[in-house]
């Protein structure tokens, strides 16, 4: 069989959208994206994509001559639909640590306008240990602000060389974040107000909201896929059709990257947050909330929770007793948009492992599910019961007694997995894990590196976490879970 990349040519377009990460995500929402508006001749532009971290490689990008076909199936007005496209939009690929010269040379390419960036919830961070000599600085910030003094620097600091900046990590306010981070390392490291002030008429760091589920590569169906598509791909992205992108920017970027005229899901505005609030804290609190305690429970999709009694029970009763009413929107839209999201948990052709959404669980938990448990304290003054033990069963997921290539590795029922977080969370439980319910508890909950502060404060919280990981020791997952919510 041809491999894709000798079944299909691509219009060779300016680099204009250089992208830290080459993730599934990225890959079936903003380079999907862009291919149709290249398509539609909205846009002639090409994508490269950077390869963030030291971890892994490019191989089969390069291989395949970066062509790779998205996947998207699912109910459309009720109907089961799938639509196959292969997607032209990324030209290129670098990996910044193997090559740093290739790309440091994108500062200095004329036709680039967009950074785009999905390093997750934990990649926008401050590292004061940065050094902008660093080939390439550790950070993601890091990277871009050198990034953008390099081209500031090779421009003469003009100002139509600046860059619109559009990260998707799921934080809140995430290019406030993480324009904050870039300035905050231009002090450190002596960047000369000369280029903070380019930063601030030049370039646009916009804040974005992104909702799609991304299930990434069928592994079970990936032959039978190419048999029907006629060609090899080892890079296939499947998803849903489902598809949101809020752009909030104080600069009108749309007439630059017009995806709303080309009939996409995009909306551009100066306010995001209700949007943004709505979907964190209801599709992705819930994914939170309840998969690791599903993968314990003995299952490794969504679709099979969904298909539980006992978990279908509990994601429903918490989005609509504990997360809805700690928001201020139209409870008729809310309750709505909770359906929504229960049916496209449902959708038959998504096989979306949970270890998947297990990565970097901490910071996510923080950011999806603390603000729900922050805010139902503050109105009923009174604990969440499900947003509780979904504490416990973090707990109990992130145990593990040794590493093994840069995983915790974990186990369930016998066999190993791998948790993949940050290096002070993995190394927090490798050290921890042994300790009593009661000890291991105290440890995390209080940990204000990563909550922000210490949740030993909401009364009851504690005490019902320990419980509950007592029992979850003792007697099982589910066994924990029936004796509460059943």
């Amino acid at each position: 069989m041809k491999g894709i990349q000798e079944c299909f040519e691509r219009e060779v377009r300016p680099i204009r959208v250089l992208q830290f990460g080459e993730g599934n995500f990225l890959r079936a929402f903003a380079d999907w994206m862009i291919d149709i508006l290249n398509e539609k001749k909205l846009f002639d532009g090409a994508v490269a994509i950077v390869k963030p971290i030291p971890m892994g490689d490019l191989n089969r990008f390069k291989k395949q001559d970066h062509f790779y076909t998205v996947c998207l199936r699912g109910n459309v007005d009720g109907k089961k639909t799938v639509e196959n496209r292969v997607v032209t939009s990324v030209q290129e690929s670098v990996d910044c640590y193997a090559d740093y010269a290739a790309y440091a040379a994108y500062a200095k390419l004329p036709t680039l306008r967009f950074v785009i960036s999905n390093t997750t919830e934990a990649g926008i961070v401050y590292d004061p240990k940065d050094q902008f000599s660093f080939e390439p600085p550790h950070s993601y910030p890091g990277k871009l602000t050198k990034l953008l003094f390099e081209r500031a620097e090779h421009f003469d600091y003009a100002k139509d060389k600046g860059l619109v900046i559009l990260p998707v990590e799921l934080i809140d306010d995430n290019g406030i974040a993480l324009k904050k981070c870039v300035k905050q390392l231009s002090k450190d490291w002596n960047l000369g107000e000369k280029f903070d002030q380019w930063l601030e008429e030049a370039c646009v760091f916009t804040s974005t909201l992104v909702d799609r589920i991304v299930t990434g590569y069928p592994r079970e169906e990936a032959a039978q896929l190419c048999e029907q598509f006629g060609y090899q791909d080892d890079l296939i992205v499947t998803a849903e059709p489902f598809g949101l992108w809020v752009i909030e920017s104080e600069k009108d970027i749309s007439k630059e990257l017009p995806l709303d005229k080309a009939g996409l899901p995009v909306i551009f505005t100066d306010n995001q947050k209700p949007y943004k609030q709505r979907k964190v804290r209801i599709l992705n609190g819930a994914h939170t909330s309840f998969v690791l305690a599903a993968y314990l429970c003995g299952h490794d999709i969504v679709g099979q929770a969904m298909n539980d009694p006992l978990f279908l029970s509990f994601i429903r009763n918490t989005l609509h007793q504990e997360v809805i009413p700690t928001l201020d929107l139209d409870q008729n839209d809310l309750e709505s948009f909770a359906t929504a999201v229960e049916h496209r948990f449902n959708n038959p052709f998504v096989k979306h492992l949970l270890l998947s959404i297990s990565l970097n669980s901490v910071s996510k938990w923080r950011a999806r599910c603390m603000p729900s448990l922050e805010e139902y304290y503050a109105r009923k003054g009174e604990m969440p019961l499900r947003l509780a033990f979904s504490l416990a069963a973090l707990i109990s997921f992130y145990q593990g007694n040794r590493m093994e290539d840069g995983a915790l590795m974990g186990e369930r029922n016998g066999e190993a997995y791998r948790i993949l977080d940050d290096a002070d969370v993995l190394s927090f439980f490798l050290e921890n894990s042994q300790k009593s319910a009661e000890e291991l508890t105290h440890l995390f909950l209080s940990n204000e590196g990563f909550f922000g502060k210490d949740l030993t404060c909401y009364n009851g919280l504690e005490a019902y976490v320990t419980e509950a990981l007592s029992d979850i020791r003792a007697n099982g997952m589910r066994v924990a879970m029936e004796k509460r919510f059943q």
